[in-house]
């Protein structure tokens, strides 16, 4: 957990990590090992105006990379399906779309647009790693149950060469 404002040093490195410049960073959420921004906080309205309910965003691409490769094992259909069966691990979900909801309400930007939603399926499905991992990274662990588990299944993409 970073949530440090960006510099443009950081800003630049994101450009390079998503082949584009990025919108509106708020904060690094999360930095990799080797010191680069891996997970951003984006604003629920956009400074044009569009509204974006994603608050943690991987931008890191080893890291997305691995999370593409676990997104393809089945491990988001079996944790959604414990969802149905496991009220601890529903309970746990439920607090962790709550915690992304009160982490985005503290930039005080009202948006009626994405008002209760989260991302990643958050509270009633698990749809995509890559929120889930970015939320686990960005607010902690303990936090989002699925995400941690994402996160403990990833080899470690930073080992190796440095990141972008």
């Amino acid at each position: 957990m970073a949530n440090d404002k960006p510099t443009q040093a950081d800003i630049d490195s994101i450009a390079l990590q998503l082949g584009r410049p990025p919108r509106d960073v708020h904060a690094i959420a999360y930095r990799c090992p080797c010191g680069k921004p891996a997970v951003v906080e984006t604003p629920p309205r956009l400074s044009d105006g569009t509204p974006f309910p994603t608050f943690y965003y991987a931008t890191c691409p080893r890291l997305t990379g691995a999370i593409s490769t676990l997104e393809t094992t089945g491990m988001m259909a079996e944790m959604e399906s414990r969802l149905g069966t496991d009220p601890k691990i529903a309970g746990q979900y439920r607090a962790a779309h709550e915690d992304y909801l009160a982490a985005r309400a503290a930039l005080g930007m009202d948006v009626p647009e994405v008002e209760g939603i989260t991302a990643g399926g958050m509270p009633t499905r698990v749809k995509c790693l890559h929120s889930l991992v970015a939320h686990s990274l960005g607010a902690g662990p303990g936090v989002n149950p699925f995400g941690d588990e994402a996160l403990a299944a990833l080899p470690q993409w930073w080992a190796g060469e440095a990141c972008e």
